[in-house]
């Protein structure tokens, strides 16, 4: 089933205000940035965001929360957007922060069909405000639910015509987990090839889960803070 569209704009098709997106990445790596320039372009607004963080003041995310485009981030950090810090403390943008590891799990297990599972992990923090605790192993853990979203937009290093990707290194992230719990999974590459020509073994998102699949136009690969040392 060749699952290609043409670009952005007909890969984004049916994204409107108010919904729930994922979005792939972690800081500035594996991040969807063709889609989320598009989301820009839409102008759609009261969006629930799933992600890591949310970029950098000018980019990735960031740009959506310039344009007051997201009404809530449900991401575990802000450091470092001081646009999303402005926002939320002021009031005007609705944030659940969650352990990471809290929200890689709680992304997979909507993925995979459970809609909530037991962790320790916030036990004793506003965490664990409201939520059901139960003891196993001498140890309170509390309730989390799965989360799944109307979109799910990943981004990959390399992709076929049915829909199957292959993340590099670091880049793979919340990619994966989300590209499992989205209605409807949309996938921007750098490379787009045959299906047959990636090596089954080395697939790390099949392609059952995306529906929608194009070649982006660039890739900036931008780096979040760079420090270097001075010469002696």
């Amino acid at each position: 089933m060749n699952k290609v569209v043409k670009d952005k704009v007909e890969g984004l098709a049916g994204i409107e205000s108010n919904m729930t997106i994922m979005l792939g990445g972690f800081g500035l790596c594996g991040i969807p940035e063709n889609s989320i320039s598009r989301l820009v372009e839409m102008g759609v607004t009261g969006l629930t965001c799933i992600s890591n963080n949310a970029g950098v003041d000018d980019f990735g995310l960031g740009l959506l929360l310039q344009g007051k485009q997201i009404k809530k981030m449900i991401s575990s950090y802000v450091g470092e957007n001081d646009e999303f810090e402005r926002q939320m403390l002021s009031g005007e943008l609705e944030v659940d922060l969650i352990p990471q590891g809290s929200l890689a799990e709680r992304c997979r297990a909507g993925g995979a069909g459970i809609p909530a599972f037991f962790t320790p992990a916030g036990y004793g923090t506003e965490v664990a405000e409201g939520k059901e605790v139960r003891e196993y192993n001498g140890k309170p853990h509390i309730l989390e639910t799965a989360l799944t979203a109307d979109f799910a937009i990943v981004k990959a290093w390399k992709g076929d015509t049915a829909g199957n990707l292959v993340y590099k290194a670091t880049a793979r992230n919340f990619n994966p987990m989300m590209a499992m719990a989205g209605k409807i999974t949309i996938a921007e590459v750098e490379e787009l090839v045959p299906a047959g020509e990636l090596n089954p073994n080395e697939i790390h998102t099949p392609g059952i889960f995306v529906q929608r699949i194009f070649q982006g136009e660039k890739f900036e690969k931008r780096i979040e803070q760079r420090t270097t040392r001075q010469k002696h």
